[in-house]
Protein backbone atom coordinates (compact mmCIF):
# COMPACT_ATOMS: atom_id res chain seq x y z
CA UNK A 1 0.00 0.00 0.00
CA UNK A 2 1.06 3.55 -0.64
CA UNK A 3 -0.45 6.41 1.32
CA UNK A 4 -0.40 10.18 0.96
CA UNK A 5 -0.38 11.95 4.31
CA UNK A 6 -2.91 14.77 4.31
CA UNK A 7 -1.78 16.17 7.65
CA UNK A 8 -3.18 16.91 11.08
CA UNK A 9 -6.94 17.43 11.24
CA UNK A 10 -7.86 18.54 14.76
CA UNK A 11 -6.75 18.85 18.35
CA UNK A 12 -8.56 20.38 21.35
CA UNK A 13 -7.94 24.04 22.04
CA UNK A 14 -7.78 23.43 25.79
CA UNK A 15 -10.90 25.44 26.68
CA UNK A 16 -13.16 22.50 27.46
CA UNK A 17 -12.54 20.89 30.88
CA UNK A 18 -12.96 17.33 29.58
CA UNK A 19 -10.72 18.00 26.57
CA UNK A 20 -7.64 19.89 27.67
CA UNK A 21 -5.19 17.88 25.54
CA UNK A 22 -4.81 15.01 23.07
CA UNK A 23 -7.13 13.53 20.43
CA UNK A 24 -6.48 9.81 20.78
CA UNK A 25 -7.71 6.84 18.81
CA UNK A 26 -9.58 8.55 15.95
CA UNK A 27 -12.51 6.30 15.06
CA UNK A 28 -14.42 7.19 11.87
CA UNK A 29 -18.13 6.48 11.40
CA UNK A 30 -20.18 7.58 8.40
CA UNK A 31 -22.76 9.95 9.82
CA UNK A 32 -24.26 10.92 6.45
CA UNK A 33 -23.28 10.97 2.78
CA UNK A 34 -21.52 14.29 3.39
CA UNK A 35 -20.10 13.80 6.89
CA UNK A 36 -17.66 11.46 8.61
CA UNK A 37 -18.00 11.57 12.38
CA UNK A 38 -14.60 10.88 13.93
CA UNK A 39 -14.84 9.90 17.58
CA UNK A 40 -11.72 10.82 19.55
CA UNK A 41 -10.68 10.53 23.18
CA UNK A 42 -9.40 13.68 24.86
CA UNK A 43 -7.75 14.11 28.25
CA UNK A 44 -8.72 16.36 31.15
CA UNK A 45 -6.26 18.08 33.47
CA UNK A 46 -5.84 14.85 35.46
CA UNK A 47 -5.09 12.81 32.33
CA UNK A 48 -8.44 10.99 32.30
CA UNK A 49 -9.88 10.19 28.89
CA UNK A 50 -13.40 10.89 27.66
CA UNK A 51 -14.65 10.44 24.08
CA UNK A 52 -16.09 13.21 21.97
CA UNK A 53 -16.38 13.65 18.23
CA UNK A 54 -15.16 15.77 15.34
CA UNK A 55 -17.25 15.97 12.17
CA UNK A 56 -15.27 16.24 8.93
CA UNK A 57 -16.31 16.52 5.31
CA UNK A 58 -16.56 13.19 3.51
CA UNK A 59 -15.19 14.82 0.36
CA UNK A 60 -12.25 16.32 2.25
CA UNK A 61 -11.56 14.73 5.65
CA UNK A 62 -9.12 17.51 6.58
CA UNK A 63 -12.02 20.00 6.62
CA UNK A 64 -13.57 20.19 10.09
CA UNK A 65 -17.29 20.91 10.17
CA UNK A 66 -17.77 20.91 13.91
CA UNK A 67 -16.99 19.14 17.16
CA UNK A 68 -18.83 18.06 20.30
CA UNK A 69 -19.08 20.61 23.07
CA UNK A 70 -19.41 17.94 25.75
CA UNK A 71 -17.99 14.44 26.02
CA UNK A 72 -20.39 11.81 24.69
CA UNK A 73 -19.70 9.60 27.73
CA UNK A 74 -18.28 10.45 31.13
CA UNK A 75 -15.85 8.41 33.24
CA UNK A 76 -17.27 5.59 35.35
CA UNK A 77 -18.40 5.84 38.96
CA UNK A 78 -15.66 5.60 41.62
CA UNK A 79 -14.44 2.03 41.89
CA UNK A 80 -15.66 1.04 38.42
CA UNK A 81 -13.37 -0.40 35.77
CA UNK A 82 -13.40 2.91 33.88
CA UNK A 83 -13.20 5.41 36.74
CA UNK A 84 -9.84 6.72 35.53
CA UNK A 85 -10.92 7.28 31.94
CA UNK A 86 -12.12 5.48 28.85
CA UNK A 87 -11.22 5.33 25.19
CA UNK A 88 -13.67 4.75 22.32
CA UNK A 89 -12.43 1.96 20.06
CA UNK A 90 -15.16 0.84 17.64
CA UNK A 91 -18.83 1.26 16.73
CA UNK A 92 -21.51 -1.06 15.35
CA UNK A 93 -25.19 -0.63 14.51
CA UNK A 94 -27.09 -3.69 15.76
CA UNK A 95 -30.39 -2.20 14.54
CA UNK A 96 -31.54 0.96 12.77
CA UNK A 97 -31.20 4.00 15.01
CA UNK A 98 -29.04 2.16 17.53
CA UNK A 99 -25.28 2.74 17.74
CA UNK A 100 -23.06 0.76 20.10
CA UNK A 101 -19.69 2.00 21.27
CA UNK A 102 -17.11 -0.54 22.40
CA UNK A 103 -14.60 1.16 24.67
CA UNK A 104 -11.59 0.43 26.85
CA UNK A 105 -11.79 1.48 30.50
CA UNK A 106 -8.77 2.38 32.62
CA UNK A 107 -8.48 1.65 36.33
CA UNK A 108 -5.48 2.67 38.43
CA UNK A 109 -4.08 -0.06 40.67
CA UNK A 110 -1.76 -0.29 43.67
CA UNK A 111 0.57 -3.20 42.88
CA UNK A 112 0.45 -2.77 39.10
CA UNK A 113 0.17 0.51 37.20
CA UNK A 114 -3.33 -0.06 35.81
CA UNK A 115 -5.88 -2.49 34.40
CA UNK A 116 -7.68 -2.17 31.06
CA UNK A 117 -11.06 -3.84 30.59
CA UNK A 118 -13.79 -3.29 27.98
CA UNK A 119 -17.35 -2.00 28.09
CA UNK A 120 -20.25 -1.15 25.79
CA UNK A 121 -22.44 1.95 25.63
CA UNK A 122 -25.44 2.74 23.42
CA UNK A 123 -26.60 5.85 21.56
CA UNK A 124 -30.05 6.54 20.17
CA UNK A 125 -29.20 10.01 18.85
CA UNK A 126 -26.58 9.13 16.22
CA UNK A 127 -23.61 9.46 18.50
CA UNK A 128 -24.46 12.73 20.26
CA UNK A 129 -24.55 10.95 23.62
CA UNK A 130 -24.10 7.43 24.99
CA UNK A 131 -25.29 5.45 27.99
CA UNK A 132 -23.54 2.38 29.37
CA UNK A 133 -25.36 -0.88 28.88
CA UNK A 134 -23.72 -1.94 32.13
CA UNK A 135 -21.44 -0.34 34.68
CA UNK A 136 -19.51 -3.63 34.70
CA UNK A 137 -17.23 -4.60 31.81
CA UNK A 138 -18.33 -7.00 29.06
CA UNK A 139 -14.73 -8.23 29.02
CA UNK A 140 -13.93 -8.64 32.70
CA UNK A 141 -10.65 -9.96 34.08
CA UNK A 142 -10.23 -13.72 34.13
CA UNK A 143 -7.60 -16.30 35.03
CA UNK A 144 -6.47 -16.49 31.41
CA UNK A 145 -6.59 -12.73 30.72
CA UNK A 146 -5.93 -11.12 34.07
CA UNK A 147 -4.82 -7.51 33.57
CA UNK A 148 -5.71 -6.49 30.03
CA UNK A 149 -8.83 -7.14 27.96
CA UNK A 150 -8.93 -3.95 25.95
CA UNK A 151 -8.85 -2.45 22.48
CA UNK A 152 -12.20 -4.05 21.52
CA UNK A 153 -12.95 -3.92 17.81
CA UNK A 154 -16.44 -5.20 17.01
CA UNK A 155 -17.85 -6.30 13.67
CA UNK A 156 -21.25 -7.77 12.83
CA UNK A 157 -20.25 -10.46 10.35
CA UNK A 158 -23.05 -12.45 8.68
CA UNK A 159 -25.32 -11.75 11.64
CA UNK A 160 -22.73 -12.73 14.24
CA UNK A 161 -20.92 -10.38 16.60
CA UNK A 162 -17.16 -10.81 16.33
CA UNK A 163 -14.69 -9.12 18.65
CA UNK A 164 -10.95 -8.68 18.27
CA UNK A 165 -9.16 -7.35 21.33
CA UNK A 166 -5.79 -7.31 23.09
CA UNK A 167 -5.30 -9.37 26.23
CA UNK A 168 -2.55 -10.29 28.64
CA UNK A 169 -1.55 -11.18 32.20
CA UNK A 170 1.98 -9.85 32.39
CA UNK A 171 4.04 -6.75 33.04
CA UNK A 172 7.58 -6.34 31.75
CA UNK A 173 10.37 -4.12 33.06
CA UNK A 174 11.73 -2.04 30.19
CA UNK A 175 14.38 0.50 31.13
CA UNK A 176 13.16 0.62 34.70
CA UNK A 177 9.50 1.16 33.75
CA UNK A 178 6.76 -1.48 33.99
CA UNK A 179 5.18 -2.01 30.56
CA UNK A 180 2.19 -4.18 29.65
CA UNK A 181 2.45 -7.36 27.58
CA UNK A 182 -0.53 -8.41 25.44
CA UNK A 183 -1.37 -10.11 22.17
CA UNK A 184 -4.41 -10.29 19.88
CA UNK A 185 -7.43 -12.45 20.75
CA UNK A 186 -10.74 -13.19 19.04
CA UNK A 187 -14.20 -14.16 20.25
CA UNK A 188 -17.69 -14.48 18.78
CA UNK A 189 -20.92 -13.67 20.57
CA UNK A 190 -24.61 -14.15 19.77
CA UNK A 191 -25.57 -10.77 21.22
CA UNK A 192 -22.36 -8.70 21.34
CA UNK A 193 -22.44 -8.65 25.13
CA UNK A 194 -21.78 -12.24 26.22
CA UNK A 195 -18.14 -13.30 26.02
CA UNK A 196 -16.13 -16.10 27.55
CA UNK A 197 -13.20 -15.86 29.98
CA UNK A 198 -10.64 -16.20 27.18
CA UNK A 199 -10.43 -15.73 23.45
CA UNK A 200 -8.70 -17.59 20.68
CA UNK A 201 -5.11 -16.46 20.25
CA UNK A 202 -5.33 -14.73 16.91
CA UNK A 203 -1.90 -13.14 16.58
CA UNK A 204 0.99 -13.49 19.02
CA UNK A 205 3.78 -11.02 19.63
CA UNK A 206 7.01 -12.26 18.09
CA UNK A 207 10.65 -12.15 19.17
CA UNK A 208 12.11 -10.36 22.16
CA UNK A 209 11.52 -6.87 20.82
CA UNK A 210 7.72 -6.81 20.62
CA UNK A 211 5.68 -6.60 23.80
CA UNK A 212 2.22 -5.50 22.75
CA UNK A 213 -0.35 -4.75 20.08
CA UNK A 214 -2.62 -1.73 20.05
CA UNK A 215 -6.12 -1.04 18.76
CA UNK A 216 -6.97 -3.69 16.11
CA UNK A 217 -9.09 -2.53 13.16
CA UNK A 218 -10.64 -5.15 10.87
CA UNK A 219 -12.14 -4.73 7.40
CA UNK A 220 -13.96 -7.52 5.60
CA UNK A 221 -13.44 -7.20 1.85
CA UNK A 222 -15.05 -10.50 0.82
CA UNK A 223 -16.26 -13.84 2.20
CA UNK A 224 -12.67 -14.98 2.77
CA UNK A 225 -10.83 -11.67 2.63
CA UNK A 226 -10.10 -9.87 5.90
CA UNK A 227 -7.66 -7.03 6.52
CA UNK A 228 -6.21 -6.17 9.92
CA UNK A 229 -4.66 -2.80 10.74
CA UNK A 230 -3.03 -2.49 14.15
CA UNK A 231 -0.21 -0.95 16.15
CA UNK A 232 2.78 -2.87 17.47
CA UNK A 233 4.90 -1.79 20.41
CA UNK A 234 8.65 -2.53 20.41
CA UNK A 235 11.25 -2.22 23.14
CA UNK A 236 13.92 -0.91 20.77
CA UNK A 237 11.74 2.02 19.68
CA UNK A 238 9.88 2.60 22.95
CA UNK A 239 6.93 3.53 20.76
CA UNK A 240 4.28 2.21 18.40
CA UNK A 241 4.52 1.54 14.68
CA UNK A 242 1.72 0.45 12.36
CA UNK A 243 1.24 -3.15 11.27
CA UNK A 244 -0.87 -4.97 8.69
CA UNK A 245 -2.10 -8.53 8.22
CA UNK A 246 -4.51 -10.54 6.06
CA UNK A 247 -6.70 -13.54 6.78
CA UNK A 248 -9.15 -15.95 5.18
CA UNK A 249 -11.28 -16.33 8.31
CA UNK A 250 -10.50 -13.35 10.53
CA UNK A 251 -8.80 -15.56 13.10
CA UNK A 252 -5.54 -16.79 11.60
CA UNK A 253 -3.52 -13.86 10.28
CA UNK A 254 -0.62 -13.57 7.86
CA UNK A 255 1.49 -10.63 9.03
CA UNK A 256 3.00 -8.31 6.47
CA UNK A 257 3.84 -5.14 8.36
CA UNK A 258 6.05 -3.86 5.56
CA UNK A 259 3.00 -3.76 3.28
CA UNK A 260 1.31 -1.16 5.48
CA UNK A 261 3.35 1.61 3.88
CA UNK A 262 2.54 4.26 6.49
CA UNK A 263 5.39 5.14 8.81
CA UNK A 264 6.92 7.98 10.83
CA UNK A 265 8.04 11.25 9.21
CA UNK A 266 11.24 12.89 10.51
CA UNK A 267 10.72 16.35 11.93
CA UNK A 268 6.94 16.03 12.02
CA UNK A 269 4.26 15.38 14.63
CA UNK A 270 4.73 11.66 13.92
CA UNK A 271 8.53 11.64 13.96
CA UNK A 272 8.86 9.17 16.83
CA UNK A 273 5.63 7.18 16.81
CA UNK A 274 2.64 6.36 14.62
CA UNK A 275 -0.36 4.46 15.98
CA UNK A 276 -4.07 3.71 16.24
CA UNK A 277 -4.85 3.35 12.54
CA UNK A 278 -8.55 3.32 11.56
CA UNK A 279 -9.38 2.76 7.89
CA UNK A 280 -12.61 3.71 6.14
CA UNK A 281 -13.80 3.61 2.51
CA UNK A 282 -15.55 6.78 1.37
CA UNK A 283 -17.06 7.07 -2.11
CA UNK A 284 -14.30 5.19 -3.90
CA UNK A 285 -11.48 6.52 -1.71
CA UNK A 286 -9.82 4.95 1.31
CA UNK A 287 -8.68 6.99 4.28
CA UNK A 288 -6.60 6.08 7.32
CA UNK A 289 -7.04 8.16 10.47
CA UNK A 290 -4.20 7.86 12.98
CA UNK A 291 -2.14 9.43 15.79
CA UNK A 292 1.51 10.43 15.99
CA UNK A 293 3.88 11.15 18.88
CA UNK A 294 2.77 10.73 22.48
CA UNK A 295 -0.61 9.14 21.78
CA UNK A 296 -2.16 12.01 19.88
CA UNK A 297 -0.72 14.95 21.83
CA UNK A 298 -0.70 16.98 18.61
CA UNK A 299 -4.14 15.79 17.51
CA UNK A 300 -5.20 13.25 14.92
CA UNK A 301 -4.23 13.01 11.28
CA UNK A 302 -5.47 11.38 8.08
CA UNK A 303 -3.84 9.79 5.02
CA UNK A 304 -5.33 8.76 1.67
CA UNK A 305 -4.58 5.43 -0.01
CA UNK A 306 -3.04 5.92 -3.43
CA UNK A 307 -2.86 2.23 -4.35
Amino acid sequence: MRWRKLGLVWKPDGTRPWARTHAMGPTPWRLSPDVIRVFVTCLDAQGRGRPGYVDVAAADPTRVLGSSIEAVLDVGVPGAFDDNGLMAISFVEPSPGTLWMYFAGFELCHHIRYRILSGVAVSHDRGESFKRLSRAPVLDRSDEELYFRGGPFALIDDGEFRLWYVAGSEWLDIGGKAMPVYDLRHQSSPDGLSFGPSGTLSMAITGDDEHGFGRPWVLKRGPTDYQLFYSVRRRSLAAYRLGYAESDDGIHWRRNDAAMGLDVSPGSFDSDAIMYSAVIDVDGRTYCFYNGNNFGEHGFAVAELLR
